[in-house]
């Protein structure tokens, strides 16, 4: 059995925190990271908001983040074996049809691109509100760093606008509290996985 989980949400709201629990605990799991498909810096265009444009899909190389996808969907066990993850197979020998396999899609738009939306079997959203997204992102050093301004002038606002395009999108998303504990977040989706996977086995 496969599970494509997304984790989705605003800038520095925990996914990335999240997944990194999860994907300790959960069986089989392996991760595609969406801040890997970032285009070189050069290939990142300026806006008209004066701003390098890097919190827009075109920023991304999409076309390799599905094909990364794909190669999981066609072949978990290859796909985990090649990046390093055991694969745990069932413990009766049994049917091979049993053996669970997890991908999870970690990003900041993962439900703004029509590809990918079909693939996902969970859909999760971490949100934290503008001051704590604000604070929490100055504290933070990015290889690229944020020039003056940017959070107000473009990374916020683009916020704004994709979760809009998201809640329209059709997804059954859970949204997620980013104020919580980080034990809480986990527990939270942990427990709703594990659910889910009792459901389907």
């Amino acid at each position: 059995m496969k599970l494509i989980i997304g984790i989705g949400g605003v800038t520095n709201g925990g996914k990335t925190t999240l997944t990194g629990r999860l994907i300790k605990n959960l069986p089989n799991c392996c991760v595609v990271h969406q801040d890997d498909f970032f285009k070189p810096q050069d290939q990142i265009e300026l806006g008209e908001d004066g701003f390098k444009q890097w919190d827009v899909i075109n920023a991304l190389d999409m076309d390799a983040m599905v094909n990364t996808v794909k190669g999981w969907m066609e072949n978990p066990v290859k796909f985990a074996r090649s990046h390093g993850v055991t694969v745990s197979p069932v413990s009766d020998g049994s049917d091979p049809e049993r053996e669970i396999h997890i991908l999870i899609i970690e990003g900041f738009l993962l439900y703004n691109y029509k590809p990918l939306l079909d693939v996902y079997s969970k859909c999760y959203y971490v949100t934290i509100p503008y001051e704590e997204c604000k604070r929490r992102r100055s504290m933070r050093t990015y290889t690229v760093p944020d020039p003056p301004g940017l959070f107000d002038g473009h990374v916020w606002p683009m916020y704004l606008k994709h979760r809009l395009e998201m809640e329209n999108c059709g997804l059954d998303i859970q949204y997620l509290d980013g104020m919580r504990t980080k034990d809480e977040l986990y527990n939270q989706v942990y427990e709703d996985i594990q659910n889910s996977l009792l459901n389907v086995l």
